[in-house]
């Protein structure tokens, strides 16, 4: 079996422009800040949390759209790999957005970022070490190459907050991460939340591009 992606070559993973290349990128770079958040205090410290959310959520929104069904179809035990991938991104998601209810000084807000921290971790583990090197030994790097340009193209339009409402496989949350990460980032952009109108809004709309999206699928299935 493939080794780990982890202490591979760039050229041993399919250059930079692969999906391997760049899954380990955004993972080395999530290790990376959540050593600076052990390390920082105060608002540099909400900073960096900050900084986490947004790559996490965005990275996993591209796995889950882009990535995920590839191994689905073209790995053995693909449906088995993914699916423990997503219960951890589900119980981030869930950790996460209880975090973002609770205020800074709340030592409850503390164990669930350490929890979270620590499910990133074994997720990239088990990304890296079982799933990926799968992947590598079923494509070409050419192959992996276009796989990795559709992925930066979601993950650079991915929601960057966890929302309940998004499912973790297509169509649904293509479909739903669409209103949501405009939300997302204008949030990011303006330092806080836009309101809960606003939200509600975006969630409603995004229930409808679903629901027209299933009604349509059906109605070509059954003509």
């Amino acid at each position: 079996m493939t080794e780990t992606i982890k202490e591979q070559t760039l050229g041993q993973l399919g250059g930079k422009g692969s999906v391997l290349a760049r899954q380990r990128r955004d993972h080395a770079e999530l290790d990376r800040l959540m050593d600076h958040y052990a390390l920082a205090r105060g608002d540099e410290r909400e900073r960096v949390l900050k900084e986490i959310v947004q790559l996490v959520f965005s990275h996993a929104f591209a796995e889950e759209t882009v990535l995920w069904p590839v191994v689905r179809r073209c790995v053995a035990d693909g449906e088995g790999l993914t699916f423990r991938v997503e219960e951890e991104h589900q119980e981030i998601n869930d950790l996460i957005a209880e975090v973002e209810r609770l205020s800074p000084g709340d030592p409850v807000r503390g164990e669930k970022i350490e929890r979270a921290f620590s499910l990133i971790r074994q997720d990239i583990r088990d990304e890296e070490d079982l799933l990926l090197p799968r992947l590598q030994e079923a494509m070409n790097a050419a192959r992996l190459r276009r796989i990795g340009a559709l992925w930066e193209a979601a993950r650079l339009t991915a929601p960057t907050h966890p929302h309940p409402v998004i499912p973790r496989r297509p169509p649904g949350n293509a479909i739903l991460g669409v209103p949501l990460s405009g939300y997302d980032r204008s949030r990011d952009l303006l330092g806080g939340p836009i309101g809960q109108g606003v939200r509600k809004l975006l969630g409603w709309a995004a229930g409808l591009l679903l629901a027209a999206f299933t009604a349509a699928r059906r109605l070509r299935e059954t003509s």
